[in-house]
């Protein structure tokens, strides 16, 4: 970063702490600043590790310090018209989610999910300082847009994907205990945060920035996680193949190929675990083609079943029609006294 511009941000994030301790609750001035440190305005710099430990620590207090820890961070990301400061501001809360206590993950999910304000919605946000910060503004309306795809995601999965904690869970017992139409909105939403990842912008335009790629870092770490869960639930459905509604055939075979479509571009997301990933692409490509066939079988047997009906049914009619005429010949009266002659006969 050029000298200029370099003691520019040094000085906003001067001018930012003397606000703050001016402006601020003497209780909160800690978090204020603390939150200041991690989101500064130098573009080429990514948080401290030192303080983002500090602001997590923050979430081992009380929940009232945790809910203010969330809210001074939430206004920073609102209010800022920085685009590094931005970046950082989800930066922060992406680290939260992935490695803030309970409490901290707790007071994040209720954004906007308890009916409040959505303080991730920055499609707006636009920083045409420089050139370099006109392309960082795309960042920051994709990266937002995706930790909100990624809170969904872990609301409907009941647990931060992708977090500490998500290694503590048995995911194989819970899933083969959910109902088909569950299992069903879970895999959407995975493929939903898959193709989310998949729409990331261009990488290069910011290359060398190690915040970009810190960034990019923990998404990797998400894409890997997304892929293990999908697995997981494809393997469940394979055991359910039988029971599959045609609706939920239909709706399964649609999300796999929403998946496939996403695969070129998935491609170089993470460098680990390559054998997996290849794996993973074959199961999903397996599944889709299993769901389909075994619709089929059903659709033939249908078929048969109904075709096997129809020829009882009409099997049974001409049986009637036998009897009857064989009756009408057969049957004979000596006596025409029960002839009909209009008087009852009893």
């Amino acid at each position: 970063m050029a000298p200029l511009t370099h003691l520019i941000a040094v000085l906003k994030d001067k001018v930012s702490q003397s606000r703050a301790a001016m402006l601020s609750h003497p209780r909160n001035l800690s978090l204020h600043l603390a939150v200041l440190r991690v989101t500064t305005h130098d573009p080429s710099s990514p948080p401290n590790q030192k303080h983002l430990t500090s602001l997590l620590d923050f979430g081992h207090s009380s929940r009232a310090t945790a809910s203010a820890v969330i809210e001074i961070l939430m206004d920073r990301l609102q209010t800022t018209r920085d685009a590094s400061v931005a970046v950082k501001c989800l930066f922060a809360v992406h680290h939260i989610i992935k490695f803030g206590s309970f409490i901290l993950q707790d007071q994040l999910s209720v954004y906007p999910s308890a009916g409040g304000r959505n303080y991730l919605k920055l499609s707006n946000f636009r920083d045409n300082t420089t050139p370099f910060t006109w392309e960082l503004s795309s960042w920051v309306r994709w990266y937002a847009l995706y930790l909100e795809y990624l809170l969904s995601t872990s609301r409907i999965l009941g647990f931060f994907l992708g977090s500490i904690s998500e290694k503590d869970i048995n995911n194989e017992d819970k899933v083969s205990a959910l109902l088909n139409k569950d299992l069903l909105k879970e895999i959407d939403s995975l493929v939903g945060l898959l193709e989310e990842i998949s729409e990331r912008p261009d990488l290069s335009v910011l290359h060398g920035n190690r915040l970009a790629e810190l960034v990019m870092g923990l998404v990797g770490e998400d894409y890997l996680s997304a892929i293990n869960e999908v697995s997981i639930r494809v393997s469940e459905f394979r055991e359910r193949l039988s029971s599959l509604s045609l609706g939920d055939s239909v709706e399964l075979v649609c999300a796999m190929k929403r998946l496939e479509n996403c695969k070129e571009s998935l491609e170089g997301m993470s460098n680990k675990k390559g054998a997996m990933i290849e794996t993973f692409w074959g199961i999903v490509s397996q599944l889709k083609d299993e769901v389909g066939k075994e619709q089929m079988y059903k659709d033939e047997r249908s078929v048969i079943a109904s075709l096997e009906r129809r020829d009882k049914v009409s099997e049974s009619a001409r049986f009637g029609d036998r009897v009857m005429k064989h009756s009408s010949r057969s049957v004979r009266f000596s006596s025409g006294r029960f002839e009909f002659s209009g008087v009852p006969v009893f």
